[in-house]
């Protein structure tokens, strides 16, 4: 089967918005840094809220540190219609329970993607209730997330709440690039691991491994 190129499929929903008319999106962001490039780029063709709901961020310390970017972010932003922000309750169990079973599974597995789908169903249930017309989720743009998995998750999503999936692979078209540029010049915080206590115990066991090797 041929490889979906989902920013193509994005560009070709964007030629044919009407712009006097723009569509409302809702947009879940994993981040402050990572939401830069995709609100610096989305906001010109859509109303945006951003729904800032990550409660797999551990410790509790970081989550809030990272809320605080995310705000900063939607400030710098020059968009050319409003960006409204939607914080989501900071309910680390349900992250928790949406995992379970999968705890001892490595980044990038199945656990990941039940983090992906619990936290884009949260976005797709307040696309709904808002009666918004698309939602999607910054979490495209990291290269160590498979857009093709996030793109799966967020069309299964969208049948399932009766809802449009906007596709994309921000990483695409210098995407990651972009953002960590907007991170250096916004003086942002870029953490060094995903989020939740495992993708923190992974990396602190790389560092550990590669200071071992040097020693």
């Amino acid at each position: 089967m041929e490889k979906r190129n989902y920013q193509k499929e994005l560009e070709k929903i964007i030629t044919n918005i009407d712009k006097e008319n723009p569509p409302k999106l809702l947009l879940h962001s994993c981040c402050g840094p990572c939401s830069s490039y995709v609100l610096e780029y989305l906001s010109q063709y859509f109303k945006i809220t951003l729904f800032y709901y990550n409660p797999n961020i551990f410790p509790k310390k970081e989550y809030f540190i990272r809320l605080e970017e995310q705000k900063k972010v939607i400030k710098k932003i020059p968009s050319k219609y409003p960006i409204d922000l939607i914080e989501g309750e900071y309910i680390p169990k349900k992250y928790y329970d949406s995992i379970k079973g999968y705890e001892d599974l490595g980044e990038g597995t199945e656990r990941c993607f039940r983090c992906y789908e619990f936290r884009m169903k949260q976005a797709a249930f307040l696309c709904k209730k808002y009666k918004m017309d698309y939602f999607t989720t910054t979490l495209s743009i990291s290269p160590y997330k498979n857009a093709n998995k996030i793109n799966e998750i967020g069309e299964k999503i969208a049948l399932e709440y009766k809802v449009k999936h906007l596709p994309s692979d921000f990483k695409k078209k210098g995407g990651y690039q972009r953002s960590i540029e907007l991170s250096k010049i916004w003086n942002l915080y870029r953490q060094d691991y995903c989020g939740c206590i495992f993708s923190k115990n992974e990396t602190e066991e790389r560092i550990k491994r590669k200071k071992d090797i040097h020693m």
